[in-house]
């Protein structure tokens, strides 16, 4: 029974998400309707105590992101920045091959250390532009900017700096660099499928005669060919975040403690003092630093198109980063209470009786990010609770801990994309689309990374890359 009620749960939300409804309404009343069947009294309790407790925790860490990166992003758009990076673009690359173009911009921004939700504000512009030019259907932006940020720069290959290839690293006692050869193989595993996949829709879109369509919700800006910037100085805010996002990263390591700690009044005593955790809080103040400085490069590139309308793309920016950050708050919210529910462990301790430890932990990292909607929490849930089980079980079949690493982090990016995931409901609300419009290739990607994970186990048995 209390399986049942957490898979009833998600299917509630998951199926009223595809519909239309907002997530900040439907995932709290999903959440304690669960609660409710298990629990009666502890509703309340939980409401206020976990749901809202986690989705202020998300808001507090995360809102100054969102809304710095809508800010640069619909800068970039006014700035004309965007206008003369796809002209470049499309003069080389030809407009045909504006998914590969948007791909790969997502890509080097993400292993470049950029969030993926800023990705997704910074690409929107572009693509919107671009796929108008080609006159390829808006519905398949979203997939193709969940290809670009959420599948090989974000856990398959080597190095690079998002939180679901750093995570392992705590457990595994490995580095960002683990299974450098068999995250390669998984990564041009995907890339092909992804490719040919959007590449296929895109050639039975233009069969149809079906267009970039017209009447769309949080439609950027046309831009009307003829004399704009450079390329490369309109790249320019983009390479800045790119290099200063690493480096304000490097700056804050080397120059504080463990604990940092700020008194504004020494009279007040070290009561009065502020105590920040420098591990959970470094790489986000680096990336607001380093938007901050994108942000004031495009004003300084683009100050002519942008001085008369600052004011409204601020309006613009601060409307779009808020509905987008509490509805993946909501989300964070929904899925800490599902991992509190008895139906959840009893999910989690049926999946460790899979007796392969690649297995294992591959299927029992994908459906707990599932569950919870968040490739970062089931990845963490599943290592907090099995890790030592791993490493014991690897050790006795003689597998290296940096393949284990590699298939966690692999398998984090798999059933997480559900229509229920936050970063999802982030990207169609950025791109105003729905989820009946643009969720079923996003889904089609989401089955490519998950059949990967599988793909990488089965390389690594067949012939011991690592």
């Amino acid at each position: 029974m209390d399986l049942a009620i957490c898979l009833a749960s998600l299917a509630v939300l998951i199926t009223l998400a595809y519909r239309g409804f907002s997530v900040i309404l439907i995932a709290p009343l999903a959440a304690m309707g669960a609660v409710l069947l298990t629990e009666p009294a502890a509703v309340a309790p939980i409401y206020s105590g976990l749901f809202m407790d986690k989705l202020g925790t998300f808001v507090k860490l995360y809102f100054p992101v969102f809304l710095l990166g809508a800010t640069f992003g619909k800068l970039i758009e006014l700035s004309g920045a965007a206008r003369a990076i796809v002209s470049r673009v499309t003069l080389i690359l030809g407009a045909k091959n504006a998914i590969l173009a948007i791909a790969a911009v997502g890509m080097v921004l993400t292993y470049g250390g950029v969030s993926v939700f800023v990705v997704v504000f910074a690409t929107y512009p572009f693509a919107a532009e671009m796929f108008r030019r080609a006159n390829i259907p808006k519905r398949l932006i979203p997939a193709t900017i969940a290809f670009s940020a959420f599948t090989i720069t974000m856990d398959a290959l080597p190095g690079t700096p998002q939180i679901q290839n750093i995570i392992p690293t705590t457990f595994f006692r490995t580095d960002a660099y683990a299974a450098p050869w068999l995250g390669m193989a998984a990564a041009t595993f995907t890339t092909v499928l992804c490719l040919l996949y959007l590449e296929w829709q895109r050639r039975r879109a233009a069969d149809r005669g079906e267009g970039y369509g017209s009447g769309h919700s949080n439609e950027p800006e046309s831009m009307a060919d003829g004399t704009s910037m450079p390329a490369m100085l309109a790249a320019l805010p983009l390479i800045i975040v790119a290099i200063s996002n690493r480096a304000l990263l490097t700056l804050i390591n080397h120059n504080y403690a463990e604990k940092v700690v700020a008194l504004l009044d020494p009279q007040r005593g070290p009561a009065n003092a502020i105590s920040q955790d420098l591990k959970a809080n470094a790489a986000l103040w680096a990336v607001q630093g380093a938007l901050l400085l994108g942000i004031v490069a495009t004003i300084v590139i683009g100050w002519a198109s942008i001085r008369n309308r600052l004011e409204e793309a601020s309006k613009v920016a601060v409307a779009g980063s808020l509905l987008a950050s509490m509805n993946t708050a909501s989300e964070y919210g929904f899925g800490a209470v599902i991992a509190a529910l008895p139906g959840f462990r009893q999910m989690a301790d049926f999946l460790m009786s899979v007796r392969d430890p690649l297995l294992n932990q591959a299927i029992t990292v994908n459906v707990l990010s599932g569950l919870t909607g968040s490739a970062s929490g089931g990845l963490s849930l599943t290592l907090g609770a099995f890790a030592d089980r791993f490493v014991a079980a690897a050790s006795a079949e003689g597998i290296p801990l940096e393949v284990m690493h590699r298939i966690a982090s692999l398998a984090s990016g798999g059933m997480d994309t559900l229509p229920h995931n936050g970063a999802i409901i982030t990207l169609l609300a950025v791109t105003g689309m729905t989820h009946k419009q643009a969720y079923k290739d996003i889904f089609v990607i989401t089955i490519i990374k998950t059949v990967t994970v599988f793909f990488a186990i089965a390389v690594y048995r067949a012939s011991g890359l690592v």
